[in-house]
């Protein structure tokens, strides 16, 4: 029997580019130590006082049907938090909590986009981001960024490539770069969605992973609340990965009916983890902060190792889990660096082409294990960087 075509070509046919993160597993499955550099996942756990909140909850016996839209108290602190930190009027009619912020991604791309609408987003992207709009049905369309320009868009580019687009979707802090896109970056976003009648779609699931310049939600630019969907979640900020917690806001008309889209395919979240939810949201900034605290320090251990070489160059780490490293002195495309890394030092990193073009020649580094190991691993990947290109660490 034929299946879909929806669904046969969600990943657009070929390699999907995590073939390095792939071959890493097999090699850890078979015995071989692996120092894993590659996914956004805490080394630290989610806090035990939130999972105690979790298992009262459960044994108090949240564990039916909970509320489609979310329970009313996760929304309105959800929305509360949106307001305080966004200067914009936000209420629980305002969000949708879904399964996590993929869930979201989908739940926001089949809200405003038809059979057949161009969604655009920006390259260097998420690596679900094309999956999920041709999931949803769209056409997906990327936005080339350049290194020379820290993979920030620029004005003139949104505006041709958004013209005759029905969305465009966007993600600051930044997945994989770690860039925090500046005020000028969003506000020629803004114009462009403005002059062409865009939704966006504003994937802001590391907004507490800021380390330079300051995190603006495009929601709160001027005539930008009606036409944004703002995509939100636990899994960053509160290292709640397995819990699958996250939301979308959005105007109240547009969270309505994204609820009837819930009501019909994932029926909500348990209410048992809405309610651990909750209480970490209701914990203040401190908690957040607890959970990137490691992020903050590893990317000033990162900016130490770089000293004294000229090889291995860094994005502006100014955001996220993550740091982009450039390697292009190397000679070698991202892919082949990753592969031959992994071959000689067992050390297991995500190539640049993993999410998209723009980024050839790079790799991902995850900050996400102990510092005395990132330390090592890192510098290793120097070392090797360096004989690559025929150069020495100075």
């Amino acid at each position: 029997m034929k299946l879909s075509h929806r669904i046969t070509h969600i990943t657009g046919g070929g390699s999907d580019g995590w073939d390095v993160f792939y071959r890493a597993r097999r090699m850890i499955a078979d015995g071989v130590p692996v120092t894993e550099l590659t996914i956004g996942e805490h080394d630290v756990r989610t806090n035990p006082d939130i999972l105690e909140a979790m298992h009262a909850a459960a044994i108090g016996g949240h564990t039916g049907y909970a509320e489609v839209p979310g329970t009313h108290a996760l929304r309105k602190s959800v929305a509360a938090r949106i307001a305080a930190r966004t200067g914009v009027a936000t209420t629980a009619e305002n969000i949708l909590i879904t399964p996590g912020g993929q869930s979201a991604l989908f739940a926001a791309h089949t809200a405003i986009c038809d059979p057949g609408d161009t969604a655009v987003y920006i390259d260097p992207f998420y690596a679900t981001y094309p999956g999920t709009i041709r999931g949803a049905g769209a056409v997906p369309k990327p936005i080339l960024t350049s290194p020379s320009a820290a993979f920030q868009p620029t004005a003139d580019t949104l505006m041709a490539a958004t013209k005759g687009a029905r969305s465009l979707l966007v993600n600051s802090p930044n997945n994989p770069t770690g860039v925090v896109y500046s005020a000028d970056t969003l506000h020629a976003i803004a114009q462009a969605c403005i002059t062409h009648d865009l939704w966006l779609i504003s994937d802001e699931v590391y907004d507490t992973q800021v380390w330079e310049g300051t995190h603006i939600s495009p929601r709160s630019l001027p005539g930008m609340a009606e036409r944004t969907l703002v995509v939100g979640s636990m899994s960053k900020s509160h290292a709640m990965t397995g819990s699958r917690v996250g939301w979308i806001c959005g105007p109240a008309v547009a969270i309505e009916n994204m609820i009837n889209l819930a009501t019909h395919t994932n029926y909500g979240v348990a209410g048992f983890v809405q309610d651990a939810a909750d209480f970490a949201l209701n914990s203040g900034d401190a908690a957040e902060q607890a959970v990137a605290a490691p992020f903050r320090r590893r990317r000033a251990l990162t900016m130490q190792a770089l000293e004294g070489q000229n090889v291995v160059r860094a994005v502006p780490i100014q955001g996220a889990m993550y740091v982009m490293l450039d390697l292009r002195a190397t000679g070698m495309s991202g892919e082949e660096f990753a592969n031959a890394l992994l071959d000689a030092e067992h050390i297991a990193v995500m190539p640049g082409e993993s999410f998209g073009l723009a980024a050839a020649g790079h790799v991902r580094v995850a900050m996400t294990i102990a510092d005395d190991q990132y330390v090592d691993a890192l510098s290793r990947l120097i070392a090797f960087a360096s004989m690559r290109a025929g150069d020495t660490p100075r």
